[in-house]
């Protein structure tokens, strides 16, 4: 879709915090909690084994997502954060903002892309099996909890 832009920010920049924020809040609304207890850390999204975007609609941030280098041999990207504000789901912020990642994992040199998922995202779920991705064994911090979904594909 025309008009989205996005750009690479830190994580740990305000208005990436504000989106990562509404994100867990979104999923603590779906799951409980805090959202998600998996261990993030800034650095993690620092290139070359990571990146972190924002994707702007009409000038406003709508939507983030990033990826961190997953396993040992830096083969592995794991997609972290993918979140769109709910005026702007819809539109293609999503899918705009998972092809950047992509691309961004690809070009740092990643041959494969991962993701946990809950079972209560069907809009997610529905979005990654459209792009490619197929259900793989889970792995990580919410592998053994039940309703977990794990995808992955080639880049």
């Amino acid at each position: 879709m025309s008009g989205i832009e996005i750009r690479s920010v830190r994580y740990d920049d305000p208005v990436a915090t504000a989106l990562t924020t509404a994100a867990l809040a979104d999923l603590g609304q779906r799951y409980g909690g805090n959202g998600d207890d998996t261990p993030v850390d800034a650095a993690d999204f620092t290139p070359p084994t990571g990146a972190f975007l924002v994707a702007y609609l009409g000038g406003e941030p709508v939507g983030c997502a990033g990826w961190r280098s997953h396993g040992d041999a830096g083969e592995e990207a794991e997609l972290k954060r993918m979140f769109t504000v709910g005026a702007a789901r819809g539109r293609g912020v999503a899918r705009a903002l998972l092809a950047a990642v992509e691309g961004s994992a690809r070009e740092s040199g990643r041959k494969r892309i991962i993701l946990e998922c809950g079972e209560k995202q069907p809009e997610a779920i529905k979005l990654y099996e459209s792009s490619g991705y197929e259900q793989i064994e889970n792995f990580g911090y919410y592998r053994d909890y039940h309703g977990c979904l794990s995808f992955g594909r080639p880049l």
